[in-house]
C-alpha cells in the first residue's frame, strides 16, 4: 500500500512548462506568444513524423525522443502515424521533402535558419491540415541542428542529458503538455565543440573492455555510440577519440568512423596525433623505422596519406604539425630552434598537400594547429602558419591559458580555438581521479578566450567522462551560447539550475552550496596534490605546508571543513527520492566523499606524525582516522563499480590512477609506551609542546590577544603514558574565558582542545609603559599597553601555568574605526574587501565570485584595456584599489600579493599590478611564470602566485595600501602586509579587520 502511494505521487499529472530552468539551459530568442502542445495525455498521443530520407542522425534523435517520452510517461508514441491530430514534425531544410513542403504550405519564415550553422527553430502550427489540430515543428538548418531540436524536446519534458551516463532517471509524468513559443536556437557561439577522451587506462577503457563492450575488448563502436549520444544531448559536435596505448587506434575499428558519421560527430585529434593518426598505436618501429621526419619523411607521409584517403568522405578536423611519440617533443637532427621551426613548416606544407590531393575540388578540410608545450615555443619563434589553419590555444594543463590571439592573429581567416584540461597526467602532479577544476576558473578562462576570438574549436580534456559530468556540461553550454555567461555569478546560476533539473528546485540551493564549497576547498589544493609529492620523476609523500600550530591549525581547520561538507552531503542524500539516488551518488555524493576522504587520509596522517613527535598517545587515534578515511575510499569505490546499478559501471572508477603515492595506504606513526600517565600541554603557535625540562623553551605563553582583532587561541591537553589524568583549568583573571575548566583524559579520550578568548568588557585598560619581551617574537605589537595574567592547569601532582597577555590600549583614534588593523606584526586582507576603488581612464576593478582561496577575487576589467607600464601613466590612467589599515609598528614591510596564477594574454602583455603605501611611488609586482619552471609548478599546485614588494611604513597609525592595474585581467586573491610577524603557513592568516 505504501509503495502504491509512492507510485501515485510519482505518476502525477504534470503539465510541463518551459520553466526558467529549461530556458537557462536552452537559451532563446524571438520569444512570442506561448502555445500549448500535448504530447501524451489520457485522451491522446502525439506522433513523431520525419522524412525517411533525412539524415541518419535525425532518425537516431527521433528514436531517442520516442524512448525519452516512454521513460517519462510510460507511453509509446508512434513515429509513423501521419493521421494523428497532434504531430511532432521535424526535418532539415533542403534535405527533408516533408519539412520543405510544410514550410511552404504554412508560410513559415525560415530566413533566420536557412543557411546558418547548426541553427534550429521550434514552433507550434495550429490546423496545418484538415487532419492535424496542432503540429510541433522543428526546423533545422543542417542535420545536427535538427537532431539538437528533437533532443531539445527531451530536455523540455525533463530528461537530463545524463539520463544514461549518470543514471539521471526522469520524474514520471502521465500527462506531457508543453507550452511552446516560437523560438530560434543558435547559431552556436563556438563552431566545433567537444571533448577529448584521454588517460583512459584506469577507467573508460577497462570499463568498455571488461564490462560494456567485451565482444570488442576495447573502446569500440558500441561504446562510441553511447558517447556520441551524450554529445548530441549536450549539443556538441566533435570528439578527439581515446588514444593511449591501452586503446587501439580509433580507425583500427572500421565501424568507429561509420558510427561517428551516423551521429554526425566530427572526428579530430590531439596535439600528438597529426592528420588523425594515433602515433602511439599505429607506428610500428619494426616495420616503419624511426618516427623522425628529418630522416624518415616518406614513411610518415604514407601514414598521413592512408588516413587522408580513409577519411576523405567523413567529417574531420585535421591536426597539422608534428610532435614526438607519447606526448614528447619531435626528434630532430639539429637542436637549435631555427632548424626545428623549419622542419615543422615543412611537415605542415606536406600535410596540406596530402589533404589537397584527397579533397574534392572546392571543398575545404578544416585544419587545426595546436601550439602545445614545445610547439608553442616554435610558434613564438617565427613559425609561419597558413592563415586558414585554426590556432588552437592550450592551457598549461592546470586550467590557465598559456596564450591567446593577439589583435593581428584575431583577424586570421582560420580563427582560433581552445584545448582545455579538467584532467591531466604529468608534472608536477597528475589529477586523474576526481573533477577538481574550479568551474568559475574554467568560466573565467573560457570567457577570456572567447573575448579574444577563440570561437572556432573548443575541446575539453575530460579524461574518462566520469566524474567530470558537471564541468563537461558547463563547458559545452558555454560553447553553445556564451551570451548566457557574462558574469562570474552565471556559473552559480547555471549550477543551481543544473541541480534543480537533476534533483528538484527545493534541493538545488543546498546542493549548489556544497558543490561550491567543495570547489573552494579543491581550489586551495586539489585532493590529488595532498601528499605533497610530485611526478616525473615520481617522489614519495613530502612534508605538508599546512601549519599545525599557527593561525588556528590549518590542518584541523581543513579537516573540520571537509567534515561539515560530508555531513551536509549525508543530510541531503537522505532527502533525495529513491529514483534519483544513483544520479546523486555519481554527480554529488561520491565526488564529495572521495575528495573529503582523500584529504582526511593525509590530514589525519599529518596530524598523526606531528602529535607522535610530541609524545601524544592520541597519535593512535589520528592514525586510525587516517586509515578509516582510506577504507572509506575503498568501500565507496567498490560500491560505485560493483553494487550501484547492478555493476553497470564496474571498472569505470579507479581510486588510484597510476597507483601514485598520494593514493597509497597511510603509514602510521606510534609513540613509545610510558607507564605513568601525565598531562601534556601544547599551545597554539608552538611546534614544541610545553616542556619544563628545556630551559627557556618559551612554549608556555599564548600569543598576544589583541583587543582590536579579538583573537581566540587553542590549548591542546593530552595524555602521555597509560592511565587516567584528571585536570582542572583555573584562570587567574575573570576576563579570561575558556571553553572547559575541568575534565578527564584516558584511553577513551586521549586529548582535548580548549579555546581561550577574552571578555574585553572586563579587561583593564593597558598602560603605556615599556616592558621586557616574554622571550619570543609574538610581542611585535609594541611591548606596552599590556594586561597580563595566566591560567593554571592542575592535576593531582602538578600545577602548570600558562601565560595570557592582552593588548588593550583603547586608542581614541580607533573608537570609530572600521577597517584593517595590525595583529602580531601583520595585516591580512581579502582583496575583494577594498575600502574604496577608483576607476581608471578605461578600466576599473570588479569582483569575481566563486574563485580564489576565500571565494572572491578582485579583477581589473575590461581585459581589452591596454597595459600601463610607466609609473606616471599608472598613477594617471589605471584603476586603483585602496585599503585603509592601522599599524602599531612602523618601518620596512613586505607587501605580499596572492594572485590567481594566470599567464599573459599574448606577447607584450603581462600579469602585473603595482603597489604602494600612502604616497610612495608604485612598485610593479610581476606574477608571470615561464615554461615549466619550479615557480610555475608550485603556483599550479597551490592555485596561487605569491609575489611581494618592499614598502616603508613611516609611523604607526592609519595608512592606505594602494593597488593599481598594470595589466588587465589580473585577479588578486589575498594581501598580507608583513612587518615581520607572519609565521610559516600555507595560506595567509585570516583577515585582521575591525
Amino acid at each position: 500500500m505504501k509503495e502504491l502511494k509512492q507510485n501515485n505521487m510519482i505518476y502525477r499529472n504534470i503539465a510541463v512548462k518551459l520553466s526558467f530552468i529549461i530556458m537557462f539551459f536552452c537559451g532563446f530568442v524571438n520569444a512570442q506568444n506561448t502555445t500549448s502542445f500535448p504530447i501524451v495525455s489520457t485522451e491522446t498521443k502525439a506522433s513523431i513524423v520525419i522524412d525517411d530520407k533525412d539524415a541518419e542522425v535525425v532518425q537516431i534523435a527521433a528514436k531517442m525522443l520516442v524512448d525519452d517520452i516512454f521513460k517519462v510517461s510510460g507511453k509509446q508514441i508512434s513515429s509513423k502515424d501521419k493521421q494523428a491530430p497532434f504531430q511532432i514534425i521535424a526535418g532539415t531544410l533542403g534535405q527533408s521533402k516533408l519539412i520543405n513542403e510544410f514550410v511552404v504550405n504554412n508560410k513559415i519564415d525560415v530566413s533566420d535558419v536557412k543557411g546558418k550553422w547548426e541553427t534550429f527553430k521550434i514552433l507550434v502550427v495550429e490546423n496545418p491540415s484538415k487532419n492535424i489540430k496542432k503540429s510541433l515543428v522543428i526546423i533545422g538548418s543542417d542535420r545536427r541542428a535538427t537532431a539538437y531540436g528533437l533532443l531539445e524536446i527531451s530536455r523540455m519534458i525533463g530528461v537530463s542529458p545524463w539520463e544514461w551516463w549518470a543514471d539521471a532517471t526522469p520524474n514520471k509524468q502521465l500527462n506531457l503538455e508543453l507550452n511552446i513559443t516560437n523560438t530560434k536556437y543558435g547559431s552556436p557561439s563556438v563552431k566545433y565543440r567537444g571533448i577529448f577522451l584521454n588517460d583512459e587506462d584506469w577507467g573508460l577503457q577497462k570499463w568498455a573492455a571488461l564490462n560494456f563492450e567485451p565482444e570488442t575488448g576495447d573502446i569500440g563502436p558500441k561504446t562510441y555510440a553511447k558517447v556520441f549520444e551524450l554529445l548530441l544531448r549536450l549539443r556538441a559536435n566533435t570528439i578527439w577519440p581515446a588514444m593511449h596505448t591501452c586503446t587501439k587506434a580509433f580507425y583500427h575499428y572500421p565501424q568507429n568512423k561509420v558510427v561517428a558519421d551516423k551521429y554526425a560527430i566530427v572526428i579530430g585529434s590531439s596535439h600528438a596525433e597529426p592528420m588523425l593518426c594515433n602515433v602511439n598505436a599505429e607506428w610500428n618501429h619494426d616495420t616503419m623505422g624511426e618516427y623522425r621526419y628529418d630522416t624518415n619523411a616518406e614513411v610518415i607521409k604514407n601514414l598521413f596519406k592512408k588516413r587522408a584517403k580513409e577519411t576523405a568522405n567523413y567529417d574531420g578536423i585535421y591536426t597539422v604539425g608534428m610532435r614526438g611519440e607519447h606526448d614528447s617533443p619531435m626528434i630532430v637532427g639539429e637542436d637549435d630552434t631555427d632548424s626545428q621551426v623549419k622542419l615543422l613548416e615543412r611537415v605542415i606544407t606536406d600535410q596540406r598537400n596530402i589533404l589537397k590531393n584527397y579533397t574534392v575540388k572546392g571543398e575545404q578540410k578544416p585544419q587545426a594547429f595546436v601550439p602545445y608545450k614545445e610547439v608553442l615555443h616554435y610558434y613564438q619563434n617565427g613559425l609561419k602558419l597558413p592563415e586558414d589553419i585554426t590556432l588552437v590555444w592550450t592551457d598549461d594543463n592546470y586550467g590557465y591559458m598559456r596564450q591567446l590571439s593577439n589583435p593581428e592573429e584575431q583577424k586570421r581567416s582560420g580563427g582560433a580555438g581552445v584545448y582545455y584540461h579538467t584532467s591531466y597526467w604529468g608534472r608536477p602532479h597528475d589529477y586523474l581521479w576526481l573533477n577538481s577544476t574550479n568551474p568559475v576558473l574554467m568560466w573565467e578562462e573560457m570567457a577570456k578566450a572567447y573575448e579574444f576570438k577563440s570561437r572556432d574549436l573548443w575541446i575539453l580534456n575530460c579524461g574518462d567522462i566520469k566524474p567530470h559530468e558537471y564541468n563537461i556540461e558547463l563547458f559545452l553550454d558555454m560553447a553553445w551560447d556564451m551570451t548566457n555567461y557574462k558574469e562570474s555569478e552565471s556559473v552559480k546560476k547555471h549550477m543551481t539550475n543544473w541541480t534543480a533539473r537533476e534533483f528538484g528546485s527545493e534541493k538545488s540551493n543546498a546542493i549548489t552550496a556544497i558543490l561550491f564549497e567543495q570547489n573552494r576547498l579543491a581550489y586551495q589544493r586539489r585532493p590529488e596534490f595532498m601528499a605533497w609529492s610530485q611526478v616525473e620523476p615520481i617522489i614519495k609523500s613530502g612534508e605538508t605546508e599546512l601549519t599545525q600550530y599557527h593561525y588556528g591549525d590549518e590542518v584541523s581547520t581543513r579537516i573540520d571543513a571537509y567534515q561539515e561538507l560530508m555531513n551536509s552531503a549525508e543530510v541531503i542524500k537522505g532527502d533525495i527520492p529513491s529514483h534519483k539516488q544513483d544520479a546523486f551518488y555519481q554527480l554529488v555524493y561520491y565526488p564529495i566523499i572521495g575528495a573529503a576522504s582523500l584529504n582526511n587520509k593525509w590530514l589525519y596522517a599529518f596530524k598523526n606524525d606531528f602529535v607522535a613527535k610530541q609524545g601524544r598517545k592520541s597519535a593512535s587515534f589520528f592514525g586510525e582516522k587516517s586509515m578509516e578515511s582510506y577504507n572509506r575510499i575503498v568501500s565507496e569505490t567498490k560500491y560505485y563499480n560493483e553494487t550501484m546499478k547492478n555493476g553497470k559501471w564496474n571498472h569505470i572508477m579507479s581510486m588510484a590512477p597510476r597507483h601514485l603515492p598520494v593514493f597509497s595506504k597511510p603509514t602510521i606513526a606510534t609513540t613509545t609506551e610510558n607507564s605513568k600517565p601525565k598531562l601534556g600541554i601544547a599551545l597554539e603557535s608552538y611546534q614544541m609542546e610545553l616542556n619544563n625540562k628545556i630551559v627557556n623553551s618559551y612554549a608556555n605563553v599564548l600569543p598576544v590577544f589583541n583587543a582590536y582583532t579579538q583573537n581566540s587561541y587553542y590549548i591542546d591537553l593530552f595524555v602521555t603514558g597509560s592511565g587516567t589524568v584528571n585536570w582542572e583549568a583555573k584562570p587567574k583573571a575573570d576576563w579570561i574565558k575558556i571553553t572547559k575548566t575541568s575534565g578527564e583524559l584516558n584511553k577513551n579520550k586521549l586529548e582535548e582542545r580548549l579555546w581561550v578568548t577574552i571578555d574585553w568588557d572586563k579587561v583593564p585598560e593597558g598602560e603605556n609603559k615599556k616592558e621586557a619581551p616574554l622571550g619570543h617574537d609574538y610581542q611585535l605589537i609594541p611591548p606596552s599597553y599590556k594586561v597580563n595574567s595566566m591560567i593554571d592547569f592542575v592535576t593531582k601532582d602538578t600545577v602548570t601555568s600558562i601565560g595570557v597577555s592582552t593588548f588593550n590600549p583603547k586608542f581614541k583614534a580607533l573608537d570609530s574605526y572600521h577597517g584593517f588593523i595590525e595583529d602580531k606584526g601583520f595585516i591580512s586582507i581579502n582583496a575583494e574587501n577594498s575600502t574604496s576603488k577608483k576607476a581608471g581612464k578605461v578600466a576599473s576593478w570588479d569582483v569575481f565570485e566563486g574563485i580564489g582561496y576565500t571565494g572572491k577575487v578582485a579583477v581589473a576589467l575590461p581585459r581589452s584595456a591596454e597595459s600601463e607600464t610607466e609609473i606616471a601613466s599608472i598613477v594617471k590612467n589605471s584603476p586603483v584599489l585602496e585599503y585603509d589599515f592601522y599599524s602599531f609598528n612602523f618601518g620596512q614591510a613586505d607587501v605580499y600579493l596572492q594572485a590567481v596564477p594566470t599567464h599573459a594574454l599574448y606577447e607584450g602583455r603581462g600579469v602585473r599590478c603595482a603597489v604602494a603605501i600612502d604616497d610612495a611611488n608604485p612598485v610593479i609586482v610581476d606574477f608571470q611564470t615561464f615554461d615549466r619552471s619550479e615557480t610555475w609548478k608550485q603556483n599550479v599546485l597551490k592555485n596561487a602566485a605569491v609575489e611581494s614588494a618592499k614598502q616603508i611604513i613611516n609611523k604607526s597609525g592609519k595608512h592606505t595600501l594602494k593597488i593599481w592595474m598594470v595589466d588587465s585581467g589580473v585577479m588578486i586573491d589575498q594581501i598580507l602586509i608583513d612587518l615581520g610577524g607572519w609565521k610559516k603557513s600555507y595560506m595567509f592568516p585570516p583577515e585582521t579587520k575591525m
